[in-house]
């Protein structure tokens, strides 16, 4: 599932973000919250296309965050969700998730963030479908899943920043279902997977499509699957509550596999977001803990995090702040606008600060009047 936002007088979080795409490699220097470019920046991002048989020449679209150091850096691949409508599937990009691989790149590994066949700017049609909801075949999206991730995984082998000898598959919903897929048919080098709120439907607006074949594929995967893995669920997750998630870690543990799982207390409106900028810091001590155990851990410290410019807040009112602060943590392209009435709206991660622009603005009109754009980006509009 792809978490969206509304911004107005009442403060709701979550935002889909969107990448400006690219047709080549390119490394660009990265600030660690807003996704601004600094000269002091901590991080560099590559844009880069995966190329894979059968799906054109344009491949896969994929972003990859590592520290601005140099030598070879263990892969972490960070697997995306399904929205629930499929025509938002191409709206979807890898910028969505640089806060995350920031986590992990601060961590000393190098997060790709890989958009699968018929998300975001990926050539080929989306080869996920798992058919009808009675009889929704999970196994064939299992390995439609796994092929895009083993084609990322042989063009990072090529990269001499890269030591694909040590791996991490990471996702969330229908992502971290596709990562424990992959640790069912695991590529050499892969280490651990990490799932967020794991799980899959043939709608998505009714994660309880055969439920029953669901839990049957988790139970052939923990049968096959000898990866350790850890999974994080919330107590609130309105897709796959602590009943059902424990249900599929019974299943997947009866067959052998290796899971150190977590149930957090509820997080925000809905747990199943818990995979998102504001979770990090909720979530961030379980993998730490979970690398540290399986020795994992690519270094002892912490890379250092910028902080973004919040000297940007002397340009809204007080009782703005809170949500300001909360915009400045997502990824561009992002703009907030902001009402004479005291109203405001803001969208982040649009493919040009335009379209970030006419989207907060249209944000802003739902609860006040003649809104204008101040912040763009971290730059105030003059």
């Amino acid at each position: 599932m792809c978490p969206t936002h509304v911004a107005g007088p009442a403060i709701l979080v979550g935002v889909m973000l969107v990448l400006s795409p690219g047709t080549r490699a390119e490394d660009t220097p990265h600030s660690d919250s807003a996704g601004t470019n600094t000269a002091r920046s901590t991080f560099l991002q590559h844009t880069l296309r995966i190329p894979m048989r059968g799906v054109g020449a344009r491949g896969l679209e994929a972003l990859l965050v590592r520290p601005n150091q140099p030598g070879r850096f263990p892969l972490v691949l960070i697997n995306h969700g399904t929205p629930i409508e499929p025509a938002q599937r191409r709206d979807m990009t890898p910028l969505a998730f640089v806060p995350h691989a920031i986590a992990f790149a601060r961590r000393g590994w190098a997060a790709l963030i890989v958009m699968r066949r018929g998300y975001g700017d990926s050539a080929a049609e989306f080869s996920e479908t798992a058919g009808t909801c009675a009889h929704a075949d999970y196994q064939r999206s299992a390995r439609a899943s796994s092929r895009d991730l083993r084609a990322a995984v042989r063009t990072m082998s090529r990269r001499e920043d890269i030591d694909v000898g040590r791996i991490l598959a990471v996702g969330t919903s229908a992502g971290g279902f596709a990562s424990v897929a992959f640790g069912a048919e695991p590529v050499p080098g892969l280490a651990g997977v990490i799932s967020f709120s794991g799980g899959r439907s043939a709608l998505q607006s009714n994660p309880r499509c055969n439920e029953p074949g669901l839990i049957q594929t988790y139970r052939a995967f923990g049968k096959k699957s000898r990866v350790p893995m850890l999974w994080i669920y919330a107590q609130n997750d309105r897709f796959f509550g602590p009943e059902f998630a424990n249900k599929l870690r019974e299943v997947f543990t009866a067959g052998g596999g290796q899971l150190d799982f977590v149930m957090l207390a509820p997080f925000e409106q809905d747990g199943h977001a818990i995979f998102s900028p504001r979770g990090i810091s909720v979530w961030a001590p379980h993998v730490d803990a979970f690398l540290k155990k399986r020795k994992l851990a690519a270094r002892e410290d912490l890379l250092p995090l910028p902080q973004p410019d919040i000297g940007l807040l002397q340009h809204l009112p007080q009782s703005h702040h809170v949500a300001f602060q909360d915009y400045l943590i997502h990824a561009p392209h992002k703009a907030f606008a902001l009402s004479p009435s005291g109203a405001y709206g803001w969208r982040s991660g649009r493919r040009s600060a335009e379209a970030a622009k006419a989207d907060a603005l249209a944000e802003c009109a739902k609860h006040g009047n003649d809104c204008r754009v101040i912040v763009v980006d971290e730059e105030v509009v003059r």
